[in-house]
């Protein structure tokens, strides 16, 4: 598949899955299993994000996370992500509809992310906005140490298989409002 074909096709699959988010989910249900997902990393930093648009909301689960929160801040174009703590203060609008705090909340570095998606399949792949802001991020951080990715979408975003390229991180986890996805490796 050349290019042009998998761009192609990567935006038809996240117009897809774009769609079906907008048709919501059981936020209850979802909120339930990411505080299970959670629980095991009790006392590691979190960072969770600031829902936009249709995204599933993650704060509920982040407010009763025993550990540092943080929240992503979009530096630039085409770099990776930095996290700034988060206590509930007020947010500063950012690029692309995001918010942030401030830059007198300090940076801090995530052990477990919560990572909003447009499409998910069951091997952990996942289809973002494009920008490839968490892909650099988790590059960066798992060059570092180890660090959980936890994609956290409605079961109805889950679309497949999404082609992956060399440069893609996989998802540890996915949490959705019907299960929470351990991913397998499928041939493609």
């Amino acid at each position: 598949m050349s290019g042009a074909e998998r761009a192609a096709l990567k935006a038809a699959l996240r117009a897809q899955a774009l769609a079906a988010r907008g048709q919501g989910g059981d936020q209850a249900a979802l909120d339930a299993r990411l505080r299970a997902a959670l629980a095991p990393f009790s006392g590691q930093v979190l960072a969770g994000y600031w829902p936009m648009r249709d995204e599933p909301d993650p704060r509920p689960a982040m407010a009763l996370h025993d550990g540092p929160l943080c929240l992503p801040v979009v530096p630039g174009k085409a770099v990776p992500l930095v996290f700034r703590r988060w206590e509930g203060g007020v947010l500063e609008p950012g690029p692309f509809g995001t918010s942030h705090p401030p830059a007198s909340a300090g940076e801090i570095v995530p052990q477990v992310l919560i990572v909003p998606l447009a499409g998910f399949d069951r091997a952990g792949n996942r289809i973002g906005y494009g920008g490839g802001y968490y892909d650099r991020t988790l590059e960066r951080l798992r060059a570092a140490g180890p660090v959980l990715a936890l994609g956290l979408g409605f079961a109805a975003q889950e679309i497949g298989p999404i082609p992956a390229e060399p440069f893609d991180q996989v998802l540890d986890l996915i949490v959705t409002d019907r299960e929470i996805i351990r991913p397998q490796p499928v041939d493609m």
